[in-house]
């Protein structure tokens, strides 16, 4: 996490999967519905912070927590299915694009990208926490984008069937590629 800290990331606590004692995850949610895949705390986003002194304390008390970025602050994150994701990484690469980080999450890939924060045209937009999606989204099944008020679990991360969250392509410290013309390769891998 501290790597990510110095990367200017924000990061917080993420529960953590558990393979004993009767529960699933390590939140106080009786019968959570994605254990191991979301903040500790409600107040995740104020907690969130590059402070690595705050964050080394935070992770020698509970080492085996998950690692949340939140998104829509440094960057955003399109997240995908990996039987289209990985194509689409390939076709990125024969093309030449730079792709940025991109991440594996089970069956998911993360490809990281310049935020958009809250831009004028944000109704033309969605995120993955909408609760009606606008009929674009029908254009791109399976994508979810994660901006503003969303977050990822992040490499080293375990999800809950004990695979870990790896990257494929570690940040760099470069800059994030422009959202809009990831979102248009990723759309041509999702038809």
């Amino acid at each position: 996490m501290l790597e990510y800290a110095q990367l200017g990331w924000p990061v917080c606590m993420g529960a953590y999967p558990l393979d004993e004692g009767g529960r699933a995850c390590s939140c106080d949610r009786i019968g959570c519905p994605e254990p191991g895949m979301h903040p500790l705390s409600p107040a995740w986003q104020m907690q969130a912070t590059t402070d690595t002194a705050l964050l080394t304390r935070w992770w020698e008390l509970e080492p085996q927590t998950n690692v949340i970025l939140p998104t829509g602050r440094v960057f955003d994150v399109f997240d995908v299915p990996a039987a289209a994701g990985l194509p689409a990484l390939a076709a990125m690469d024969a093309a030449g694009f730079e792709t940025g980080p991109v991440a594996a999450n089970g069956d998911r890939v993360l490809f990281f990208v310049a935020t958009r924060g809250a831009p004028d045209d944000e109704d033309e937009w969605w995120s993955c926490h909408l609760d009606a999606d606008p009929e674009t989204i029908d254009n791109t099944p399976g994508l979810r984008w994660h901006c503003r008020d969303s977050y990822v679990l992040a490499p080293s991360s375990t999800l809950p069937t004990g695979e870990a969250v790896t990257w494929i392509r570690p940040p760099d410290g470069r800059p994030l590629p422009d959202p809009l013309r990831v979102l248009d390769l990723l759309a041509d891998a999702l038809e």
